[in-house]
C-alpha cells in the first residue's frame, strides 16, 4: 500500500537510491521508495506528498542511540540489503515488526558475517529446536541468509539462519528476544533430562521429537497465559504408562522452576504420552 508523507522531511542519511533516513519529530524514520535516495545527501528535503513504498519508525530513545552507532560501523549498502530483506518478510508476513529488529539483527549479521570472513563459525546447539518451533521464522530467515549472503560473498549456515529466526520471532513478540531463547533452551533442556531418565539418545530429526517440541511450545504458552487444559485420561495415563508419568512430573518441575508458575496434572498427562513415545523408540 502506498504511503503520502503528510510534511516534507529532511534527509539525515542516504543507504542507497531507494533507502534513507529521516529524523521526524525526534523519530528515525527509514523510508523505502524507488529513486528516493537519487542525488540526495544529508540536508535535502523530500517534499510532502512523495510517494512513499514503505516506513519503518524507531522511536525508542535506545533504540535511536543504538541505531546511531550502528550506522557510523557498518557500511551504507550493507545496511540497505539487510533493511531490503526486512522489508522482504514484513511484506510476506503482513505484519508490523518490532523496531528493535533494525538494530538487533542487523548487528547480529553484521558480526556474523565478519566471523565467516575470517573463518570462525560458532554452532548452534538449538539448531533443530528453533527450526522445528519456528518454521516459518526459519523459512523466512533462510530468505534473509540468502540475500545477505550473496551481497557479502559468503554461504551463511543454517546454524546462523536459526539465529535470525529467533529475531524474526521476537520482532512479532514486541522484541522480546530473551524469552524466544529462553523457550527454545528448555526444549533442548527438557530433552536432555529425559534422555537421562531414559538411557537414550532421542533423535531430534524424527517426527516425535519435533511434535515433542511444538507441544512444549504451546504448553508454555497456556502455561504463561494460565490457560486450562482439560484431559479426560489423565488417571488412566498415570496408571498406565507410571515411568513415563514420573518423568513428566520431573519436566513440569523444570517448567516451574524456570517460570514460576504451576504445571497442572493435566499438562503432565500429555507431556507422559510424548514421553512414551520416546521410551518406546529405545528398541528400535
Amino acid at each position: 500500500m502506498t504511503i503520502i508523507l503528510n510534511k516534507s522531511e529532511v534527509v539525515s542519511k542516504v543507504f542507497n537510491n531507494n533507502i534513507v533516513l529521516v529524523n521526524s519529530d525526534g523519530k528515525e524514520k527509514i523510508l523505502f521508495a524507488k529513486g528516493i535516495g537519487f542525488g540526495k545527501k544529508p540536508g535535502h528535503i523530500i517534499p510532502e506528498n512523495t510517494e512513499i513504498e514503505k516506513v519503518f519508525t524507531i522511536e525508542n530513545k535506545e533504540n535511536i542511540k543504538n541505531l546511531h552507532g550502528m550506522i557510523e560501523k557498518i557500511d551504507d549498502e550493507f545496511f540497505a540489503v539487510c533493511e531490503e530483506a526486512i522489508y522482504e518478510i514484513s511484506k510476506q508476513l503482513k505484519e508490523e515488526l518490532d523496531e528493535h529488529i533494525h538494530i538487533g539483527l542487523i548487528d547480529h549479521l553484521f558480526i556474523a558475517v565478519k566471523r565467516m570472513k575470517n573463518k570462525e563459525e560458532i554452532e548452534n546447539p538449538f539448531l533443530v529446536e528453533t527450526e522445528t518451533l519456528y518454521s516459518e521464522e526459519f523459512r523466512l530467515a533462510k530468505i534473509i541468509a540468502k540475500k545477505v549472503g550473496e551481497y557479502a560473498k559468503v554461504n551463511i549456515p543454517d546454524g546462523e539462519v536459526a539465529f535470525i529466526a529467533l529475531h524474526i520471532h521476537s520482532s512479532l513478540n514486541n522484541g522480546k528476544l530473551s524469552n524466544t531463547i529462553k523457550n527454545t533452551y528448555l526444549s533442548s533442556t527438557i530433552a536432555e533430562y529425559v534422555e537421562d531418565r531414559l538411557g537414550i539418545k532421542i533423535n531430534k530429526k524424527s517426527l516425535d521429537y519435533a511434535r515433542f517440541c511444538t507441544h512444549i511450545k504451546f504448553a508454555l504458552q497456556r502455561i504463561m497465559e494460565n490457560t486450562s487444559i482439560h484431559n479426560d485420561l489423565s488417571k488412566i495415563i498415570k496408571r498406565t504408562y507410571s515411568e513415563s508419568y514420573s518423568i513428566a512430573k520431573g519436566i513440569a518441575k523444570i517448567i516451574e522452576d524456570e517460570f514460576k508458575v504451576k504445571v497442572t496434572k493435566d499438562e503432565v498427562a500429555f507431556l507422559t504420552i510424548h514421553v512414551e513415545r520416546f521410551k518406546l523408540s529405545k528398541g528400535n
